[in-house]
């Protein structure tokens, strides 16, 4: 049986979320391994062809009531679900599908995980949990206790777990409370081919004149530790004010009133260059010094591997199971070791002041990235997709034994 596969995704590019950069890694690298792929997505309407991969585009032409009812509370979830399954369904009575691959993020599959035909694979990536999704008026919380329940059952009801590290999937598992004798996998992402390209010995600024320019690229959220870094950016431009090394700070993906508040001496060194396309976003991963990426938690952390990529040092969180493996370990660039302002001044404050500790830690970048291809991609995928069905063959148990 062909391993033709469905993935769902909620967005895909030319949208330049973290979601929809992952689907288009994940769909292009199963492409190169042979696997046929369709995507669908609720950013668009009709069918298309991109790189050759399959999109459909499953938000209906006329959204009627059901654009109605995903503005209400908790039900409205069920919406998104419903009409993937409607758009995958079509195509798998007319052409079957081996399996389904979706995001745990707020459930596209919840509904596809009761086809007793179409087993559903689970990629994870941040629960809604971890984006604040269970917080604030009574609403909002009831809204997002009823999508984490629905991540919970459509991860519980599939048929396997991939996750982006080690330490995420078992975070995954207890939150989810997977069974144990559901098949997982660990198998990191991959950057575009094409981006590898445009970074690859990519040169680092050099000079002791002028001053220190650092990074960050991201959300003004608290899982991404932004408050940290205008609090930490605040002490160290009060610093230069001073006397102490200058820096200056470009933020992307970031609005101007989301630094009103921030004190003069640190808004007078920002750049806010808005979001930013592949182009231009490589362009400043080539001109900044440093990546500043203080998460408390990420899934995989792609930031890190577009810093580690163009041979960019990081500064992060050690609280940060990702930025401990792939930053950390490596020795990569340096990590706060608590989750304040202070910690993270601290880390940052040496490679301010040191020309040759950032060179050094320029070097360790370099020889840290490439460690995430699409051939791993694709080639770790196909064989867990085979392993899944394999265990589904009748006479098979989950352990691979037969019964």
């Amino acid at each position: 049986m062909t391993l033709r596969t469905a993935l769902l995704a909620f967005d895909y590019p030319p949208s330049a979320s973290g979601l929809a950069v992952a689907a288009r890694e994940i769909a292009e690298s199963l492409l190169e391994a042979g696997v046929p792929v369709s995507v669908f997505t609720l950013d668009r309407v009709g069918r298309s062809q991109e790189n050759g991969v399959t999109l459909v585009g499953c938000r209906p032409a006329r959204e009627g009531a059901g654009a109605i009812l995903r503005r209400r509370a908790a039900l409205g979830h069920l919406v998104a679900p419903a009409w993937f399954r409607r758009a995958v369904m079509a195509e798998h009575r007319a052409a079957p599908f081996a399996l389904v691959e979706a995001t745990n993020w707020y459930a596209p599959g919840a509904l596809l995980a009761l086809s007793r035909d179409l087993p559903l694979v689970t990629r994870a990536s941040t629960p809604a949990q971890g984006t604040g999704a269970v917080s604030g008026p009574f609403r909002d919380r009831l809204d997002g206790r009823f999508a984490c329940a629905l991540e919970a059952f459509s991860a519980r009801a599939g048929a396997g777990l991939i996750a982006n590290t080690a330490e995420h999937g078992a975070a995954i598992e207890r939150l989810y409370r997977l069974p144990p004798t559901m098949p997982r996998t660990v198998i990191g992402l991959s950057l575009p081919p094409e981006r590898l390209a445009r970074a690859a010995n990519a040169p680092y600024p050099g000079g002791a004149d002028g001053p220190i320019r650092l990074l960050f690229v991201g959300r003004p959220e608290a899982r991404k530790g932004f408050d940290l870094l205008l609090e930490a950016g605040a002490l160290l431009c009060a610093e230069a004010e001073r006397g102490g090394p200058d820096l200056r700070l470009t933020l992307v993906g970031i609005a101007p009133g989301d630094v009103a508040a921030a004190p003069p001496a640190l808004r007078e060194r920002l750049a806010l260059p808005g979001r930013l396309d592949d182009a231009a976003l490589d362009a400043a991963y080539r001109d900044c010094h440093l990546v500043v990426a203080p998460s408390r938690y990420e899934s995989f952390g792609l930031v890190y591997q577009e810093a580690l990529a163009f041979g960019r040092p990081v500064v992060g969180l050690a609280l940060d199971a990702s930025a401990r493996a792939f930053v950390g370990e490596p020795g990569a660039g340096a990590l706060a070791p608590e989750p304040t302002a202070a910690a993270l001044a601290d880390a940052l404050r040496p490679l301010l002041a040191n020309g040759a500790l950032r060179a050094d830690l320029h070097e360790r970048a370099r020889a840290a990235s490439g460690r995430f291809t699409r051939a791993s991609l694709g080639r770790e995928t196909k064989a867990f997709y085979e392993r899944v069905l394999a265990e589904r063959r009748p006479g098979v148990s989950r352990t691979g034994r037969q019964a």
